[in-house]
């Protein structure tokens, strides 16, 4: 997977305590490409069926720092398709419990993606480097 795209209101948002990176953080699936002043997940156009996919809930497998330099790592995650689902290119992070659902980042897949029943589509967080760092 490329490397996650930090949201321009990111760390604002993190620095009011907006958003909460060790809570439940979830992935939605578009095709437009980004715009730097969305914000939240309504800012958004999710990709046609975007509910037909199973959970898209991410597991925080930590959030720590050390010597000053924060790294989240998540688990891979892998959806699969109950149905048709996109196109879709762009993988969005967000803070699923945050108000109005705050975006975090998100990967350009490079391509666009359709799913048909039981398609896979692997999310590979890097868990060397972590999905993202704040220094």
């Amino acid at each position: 997977m490329p490397t996650l795209t930090k949201i321009d209101s990111f760390v604002e948002n993190l620095a009011k305590g907006l958003i909460n990176l060790n809570g439940t953080l979830e992935v939605a699936l578009t095709n437009t490409a980004h715009t730097a002043t969305w914000d939240e997940l309504a800012d958004l156009t999710l990709c046609a069926n975007h509910a037909n996919t199973s959970t898209k809930v991410i597991t925080v497998t930590s959030c720590l720092q050390t010597t000053g330099t924060l790294k989240l790592v998540l688990a891979d995650l892998v959806i699969t398709a109950t149905g048709a689902c996109g196109p879709f290119q762009y993988v969005y992070v967000f803070d699923q419990v945050s108000t109005g659902d705050k975006l975090v980042g998100y990967y350009n897949h490079g391509s666009a993606v359709t799913m048909a029943l039981n398609d896979t589509f692997t999310i590979d967080f890097d868990a060397g480097t972590g999905a993202l760092t704040i220094a």
